[in-house]
């Protein structure tokens, strides 16, 4: 381990709660509009689904952002993300003048589920709940 590690995981951890989190609250501080958004986008059982947004995002950002059951954590907030981006950036259904945008939205959705996976695959690093743990 390099003595970045650490450091550069809890930092990475920070900027990708700092993604989910204040977007649960979003969704909770303005539910109807969110179910709203949902329902015009066509995605189905829209109510139940920005529910379960809003939970993934709170619960899985902050558990990532501490670093509590991080794989798990970070698994499901990149299926989240997947899904996120096929139904909010489907920008291939889209006419060309209004698909790059939502491509660029696609494709950031796509480089995030990347550092989830990380997060993943090797864990939250040693400045973390599961590192305390690990260590003990």
């Amino acid at each position: 381990m390099t003595a970045l590690q650490s450091p550069l995981a809890l930092l990475g951890r920070i900027l990708l709660a700092f993604l989910f989190v204040p977007a649960g609250f979003g969704k909770i501080a303005g539910f109807s509009g969110s179910v709203g958004y949902a329902t015009a986008m066509g995605l189905p059982l829209p109510t139940l689904g920005v529910a379960a947004a809003l939970v993934i995002e709170l619960v899985g950002g902050l558990m990532l952002l501490v670093g509590f059951g991080t794989r798990i954590a970070a698994l499901a907030l990149a299926l989240f993300t997947v899904v996120a981006a096929i139904f909010f950036h489907a920008y291939w259904a889209l006419p060309a003048d209004q698909a790059m945008m939502q491509q660029l939205m696609f494709n950031k959705n796509m480089g995030i589920t990347g550092g989830l996976l990380a997060f993943a695959a090797f864990g939250a690093g040693s400045w973390s709940v599961d590192g305390r743990h690990k260590a003990a």
